[in-house]
């Protein structure tokens, strides 16, 4: 029975190429297949005005190449892994939250126009990142080198335990450090706002929260014992913090609210905030399993 595939989304853009050679390595280092998709974003109601194929023969080709080209940077970067590909057609984000159901990542580029027709790469990075059934990895950053570190932010969702697996997870496959970062902001006191940080951050609190961090990661730490870790409790939003945390990392880590295919319409702004701001590789994950 074959594994899972990791998904690479192709554009043809310089984000979409970046995106599949970080996507090659990863499918190296989890040993799973790499599907590159393209999707071609057809207008059928329009193309049943024409007397020809002609068009949609000329955009297939064009998506073809996308493909193969997208094949090959990931074999060249990564000669040793298997490659499948294949052009979908409809609306991008539909079918791209559609291949999600059977695979292990989806790999999105931050940016772009490309095979999309004209809908930016971040209007459609968004959706799946939203609506997808795995997690979700939107390549912020470029290829730049980073430091050996790994920054998750961890809160008491339905979201937690599937973020620690899967920051411990790609620690260990990177030999990197592992930052576990729990924003704890003042509490709120109706039409006064919100306390000081003298008020409410003493401490004790921070103790008492850094101990609770310690406390949900410590099933983890015993699976992956040759991972260092640092515990951060920060007084930022959670956004801020990570966005903060992650300026020199590998990867960045956060979990969705998880509303469901059907009832999520906002990734949350954590997420949102990350995939417009972080300044690496962002991984969302999502608090359903795989069934």
């Amino acid at each position: 029975m074959r594994t899972m595939s990791v998904v690479i989304a192709a554009d043809g853009t310089d984000a979409s190429r970046s995106a599949t050679v970080w996507a090659a390595a990863e499918a190296a280092r989890r040993g799973q297949l790499l599907q590159v998709l393209h999707v071609l974003d057809w207008e059928w109601s329009t193309a049943r005005y024409e007397f020809s194929n002609d068009r949609f023969d000329a955009d297939r080709r064009h998506a073809d190449g996308i493909v193969a080209q997208a094949a090959r940077v990931a074999r060249e970067a990564v000669p040793a892994i298997e490659v499948v590909s294949d052009v979908l057609v409809g609306d991008p984000a539909a079918q791209l939250v559609a291949a999600s159901e059977s695979a292990a990542l989806m790999v999105l580029g931050d940016r772009g126009r490309g095979g999309f027709a004209g809908l930016r790469l971040g209007s459609v990075s968004q959706r799946v990142a939203t609506h997808a059934r795995c997690p979700v990895a939107v390549i912020r950053g470029g290829l730049r080198s980073a430091e050996a570190l790994v920054v998750a932010g961890v809160d008491d969702s339905a979201a937690a335990g599937g973020v620690l697996d899967a920051a411990f997870t790609a620690a260990d496959q990177r030999h990197a450090r592992l930052l576990l970062v729990h924003s704890s902001l003042p509490p709120f006191r109706g039409y006064h706002g919100h306390l000081s940080a003298a008020e409410s951050h003493t401490p004790d609190h921070d103790t008492a929260a850094r101990d609770l961090l310690a406390h949900q990661a410590a099933p983890w730490q015993a699976r992956f014992p040759a991972v260092a870790v640092d515990l951060l409790v920060s007084h930022l939003g959670p956004a801020a913090a990570l966005v903060g945390a992650a300026r020199d990392a590998e990867l960045v880590i956060a979990g969705s609210r998880g509303h469901g295919v059907l009832a999520g319409t906002l990734l949350g702004s954590t997420g949102l905030q990350l995939l417009h701001y972080a300044d690496c590789p962002v991984l969302i994950i999502h608090p359903y399993p795989k069934s």
